[in-house]
């Protein structure tokens, strides 16, 4: 059973730190994978100490674009973790990729592939911002883990979709409003640039959840 921590996120809980920005962590069992960076990796640092965890023990670095606010705390990461896996777009700029390969392995995510066990990216989606999202399965069906939605819900969901039943939605989900897409969801969890929480929590009040740094929800 999959446990998501969000470790950095524009709004905080008691004792954590907000900043504009988004990491998440995932545990499995077998391999912890962080998933964005926020901006600040000095606090992105803090948070994770306070949830207990040490980046020299993560598996797998996955970045979801190259958007300020989710690769910021790529250098304090690195040096933290050096040689980590850090799986980016393809269309990260060259210099970007050139300078990860030397504190790091770098593989570059075109087509839809499987990350780790259970774990999947969507590919690199999206016309003019590119941007790759998470697909995180169980045994009940599958959870959606975004950075900013860039691409759309459609484009997302739909590549998610090939994994199986989509349960449930977590990050940021920018200024989207096909909320039809999200009627199926058990669990929806916006946070980060979603700009219309109040309307999606408005029409799914039992499913909606505001990601806040610190949180942490167990996958079923």
């Amino acid at each position: 059973m999959p446990r998501l921590t969000v470790l950095y996120d524009n709004e905080a809980c008691p004792g954590f730190t907000g900043s504009w920005g988004f990491a998440a962590l995932l545990e499995t069992g077998r391999e912890t994978l962080l998933f964005d960076t926020g901006w600040d990796g000095t606090l992105l640092l803090k948070n994770m100490e306070k949830t207990d965890i040490d980046p020299a023990c993560i598996d797998k670095l996955v970045l979801s674009h190259q958007h300020w606010d989710h690769i910021g705390g790529l250098p304090e990461i690195l040096c933290a973790n050096p040689g980590i896996t850090v799986y980016v777009p393809s269309s990260f700029s060259e210099n970007l990729k050139r300078e990860i390969k030397k504190r790091a392995d770098l593989v570059e995510i075109k087509e839809a592939v499987e990350i780790s066990d259970g774990i999947w990216s969507t590919g690199e989606l999206g016309d003019k911002i590119k941007e790759q999202s998470l697909v995180l399965g169980t045994k009940s069906g599958s959870y959606v883990l975004t950075g900013c939605a860039h691409p759309g819900i459609d484009a997302i969901m739909d590549a998610a979709l090939f994994y199986g039943d989509i349960k449930g939605i977590l990050g940021g989900l920018h200024d989207s409003e096909r909320f039809d897409r999200l009627k199926e969801m058990e669990l929806i969890a916006a946070g980060h640039c979603t700009v219309h929480k109040e309307k999606i929590k408005s029409a799914f009040p039992s499913k909606y959840a505001e990601t806040r740094a610190g949180m942490r929800f167990e996958l079923h």
